[in-house]
C-alpha cells in the first residue's frame, strides 16, 4: 500500500512540475468581436459571458490570455485559432508564453 501512494505522489510531482504555456490573443482592427467570442467558446471552451469580458479584455487592452495549458494544448489550440481565422479571412494574431 505504501508503494501505491508513493507512485501517486510520484505522478503527481511530475505533472505539476510541467511547464505551463500562456495562451495570448491580440488585438486587431479587422477581425470582429463576435468572431472572437464564438472562437473563445469553440476552442476554449468559455461561456458567453466569460468569452465576452476576455473578448472585451482583447479590445481594450490589446491583448489577453485565453487559457493556460501544457505545451502541447497551448500549441494545438493556437493553430485551431489561426485555422479559423484564416478560413474566415480574418488577420486573428495567437501567440503562446511560457508562464
Amino acid at each position: 500500500m505504501a508503494t501505491n501512494t508513493q507512485t501517486k505522489t510520484q505522478k503527481h510531482s511530475t505533472t505539476a512540475l510541467e511547464a505551463q504555456y500562456k495562451v495570448i490573443m491580440h488585438n486587431d482592427d479587422i477581425t470582429t468581436m463576435e468572431f472572437v467570442v464564438r472562437i473563445l467558446q469553440q476552442i476554449f471552451d468559455k461561456s458567453k459571458d466569460e468569452a465576452t469580458r476576455i473578448m472585451f479584455d482583447i479590445h481594450n487592452n490589446g491583448e489577453a490570455v485565453c487559457g493556460i495549458y501544457d505545451k502541447e494544448t497551448a500549441w494545438a489550440k493556437k493553430l485551431m485559432v489561426e485555422t479559423h481565422a484564416k478560413r474566415e479571412n480574418f488577420p486573428l494574431k495567437c501567440t503562446i508564453e511560457k508562464e
